[in-house]
């Protein structure tokens, strides 16, 4: 019988380009990160078929389709499925860390799907054209 390939978080880590601190701080602790299946040294091991279906499941999105010159609210951005809270592009936007608005009519902050696509490519937790194991390049 062949044993299922296993992974400690030093090379989960490796293996989908995160931080130590998101695989122990943040995918460990969610209620579907399965279940150690060892130890090696001082790390638990996971089953990689595990790890890998826990981020396909529960990190990896599909990039959401928005219309390029149509206007959206923040509101209307999370509705539409990017995977982003409203209130998280509203902190990010004071932190410089999402574009400005195309269009503030009425006070109201508005950005068309072109830019909200843009500025969503730089963002973690989008699908990547590999596949844990294979080249990124």
């Amino acid at each position: 019988m062949v044993d299922r390939p296993r992974l400690i978080v030093p090379e989960i880590v490796e293996t989908y380009g995160v931080s130590t601190d998101t695989v122990s701080k943040t995918w460990a602790q969610h209620p579907a990160w399965p279940a150690p299946v060892d130890k090696r040294g001082r790390f638990k091991e996971y089953d990689a078929q595990d790890v890998a279906e826990f981020v396909r499941d529960h990190v990896e999105r599909e990039p959401v389709t928005l219309e390029p010159t149509r206007l959206y609210t923040a509101k209307q951005l999370e509705d539409a499925g990017i995977g982003i809270k409203a209130a998280t592009i509203r902190a990010d936007r004071s932190r410089g860390r999402w574009p400005a608005p195309d269009d503030t009519a009425n006070g109201v902050n508005r950005w068309t799907g072109a830019t909200a696509t843009k500025a969503l490519e730089g963002r973690r937790g989008y699908r990547r054209t590999g596949r844990p194991g294979h080249s990124q390049s």
